[in-house]
């Protein structure tokens, strides 16, 4: 195939479709015979316009209820090895991915990367704040940095929700320790407002994880293909999201959720993402990444 500015619109389309059903770059490089450098670099500048193209239209939404959660992953090593570094570099060690979604139309509408403190959940929860016009039913799970957040963001204006699960002692002999540990129940608990009951759940946000790993070579479990720069982890998940929203049929809704927010009049094809990336290569400027806070290896 070459490098990217001799890769045409059908070759990128069919690298970014790979990207978002999981492929390692190494996989694509052998499948499509585009270098793993051309690949990074599609990737970059995908995921930085598809971001900014996200951040641009997921305004004014009439969302009823979300959920939010956070996801781990990590860039260049752990934190446990990231520590014993002596001149550690910005954006190497455990990294966090907060998202949002609308529990009715499923789209994933807000996301932010970095780390796991309450300067994080602040700004995450303002996010969410400047995109959902009027008052709407939140739940997160246990993680106390929502606290203050939802207090500072929105004061008594939506019904706040946890919800806690309670999980078993884990396994850590055996086949059974690579397994998570088995919930055994949850406690849900009113925080602010009047929140529906029968609605307080983080099952949607907690299954758009579980798509996340799947779609993301990046971030399945015990793997070798995790991110090497925190730019190019943030760049995937703007590109994920982008598919995800725009291009893939949810199976329950039967169309795309960017389509059942209104957000979209038809359902997109990996081509339609290809053009708006185009487009933006042709106009002058900078384009900026989605979201991304902190931080060609992949």
């Amino acid at each position: 195939m070459g490098s990217m500015n001799r890769l045409s619109s059908s070759d990128r389309a069919r690298i970014l479709q790979l990207l978002c059903e999981g492929m390692s770059i190494r996989a694509i490089e052998r499948t499509t015979g585009a270098s793993k450098h051309t690949i990074i670099r599609l990737l970059n500048m995908a995921g930085a316009v598809l971001g900014a193209y996200q951040d641009h239209v997921f305004r004014d939404l009439s969302c009823k209820r979300v959920q939010v959660d956070e996801i781990w992953s990590f860039c260049y090593s752990k934190e446990l090895h990231a520590k014993r570094l002596k001149d550690r570099p910005e954006g190497i060690g455990d990294v966090w991915t907060w998202t949002a979604i609308d529990a009715d139309t499923k789209l994933v509408f807000s996301v932010l990367v970095g780390g796991r403190d309450s300067n994080y959940a602040l700004g995450f929860l303002e996010d969410i704040n400047s995109r959902v016009s009027g008052r709407f039913q939140l739940t997160s799970d246990g993680w106390q940095a929502y606290d203050s957040a939802v207090r500072w963001t929105f004061g008594d204006e939506i019904d706040y929700a946890k919800l806690v699960k309670i999980y078993g002692a884990p396994v850590n002999v055996g086949p059974a320790r690579y397994s998570p540990p088995v919930c055994i129940g949850a406690k849900a608990t009113v925080v602010r407002g009047d929140p529906d009951p029968a609605h307080i759940s983080t099952s949607y946000v907690e299954r758009q994880n579980l798509t996340m790993r799947m779609h993301m070579r990046r971030f399945t479990r015990l793997t070798n293909a995790f991110s090497k720069k925190l730019d190019n982890h943030a760049n995937a998940i703007a590109l994920h999201f982008a598919y995800y929203n725009f291009v893939r049929i949810h199976k329950t809704l039967k169309t795309s959720p960017a389509m059942a927010a209104g957000v979209a009049d038809h359902l997109w094809e990996m081509s339609d993402l290809v053009a708006v990336v185009e487009a933006a290569e042709r106009k002058p400027g900078k384009r900026g990444p989605y979201k991304k806070r902190a931080g060609a290896n992949a």
